[in-house]
């Protein structure tokens, strides 16, 4: 890779990063980033306790615990017995909890929707699977 291109993708990562926490800082959802991918998570794979959750997420144990008790709060989740280990519990999704979901996940596709419609798609397929090797990349550091 030449330095001009470093320089650009490091600009454009930058831009990208206030603009999406300038968005998110300007309006009221019901779903944090953060929840968003944890519900988002535990919908997809099942049930599961907060050690794997926060192995899945690269997060800290404590972090997800704060997260998932906010969830459990708005009844969006709710604590199920392991049957392993009487004393461990498993968050698992509420139809509350996948309704919201459902909403949160719909009003994010119509928002990209409308930011790519004059997108060709091709460059969106090349965007989508750029975006997902980059995620993979930082994940493995």
């Amino acid at each position: 890779m030449n330095e001009e291109s470093l320089k650009t993708i490091e600009l454009e990562m930058a831009v990208l990063i206030r603009r999406v926490a300038s968005i998110n800082s300007r309006r009221e959802e019901s779903l944090l980033r953060s929840a968003y991918l944890l519900l988002l998570h535990i919908s997809t794979n099942g049930t599961a306790g907060v050690k794997t959750l926060a192995a899945d997420l690269q997060l800290d144990i404590s972090t997800v615990s704060r997260q998932a008790a906010s969830l459990e709060q708005k009844g969006y989740v709710e604590k199920a017995p392991c049957p392993a280990d009487k004393r461990a519990y498993f968050y698992q999704i509420t139809e509350l909890g996948a309704k919201e979901l459902q909403q949160y996940k719909e009003a994010r596709m119509k928002k990209l929707t409308m930011l790519l419609e004059d997108w060709s798609q091709d460059e969106c397929d090349n965007f989508g699977e750029l975006l997902k090797k980059f995620n993979y990349a930082i994940k493995e550091l």
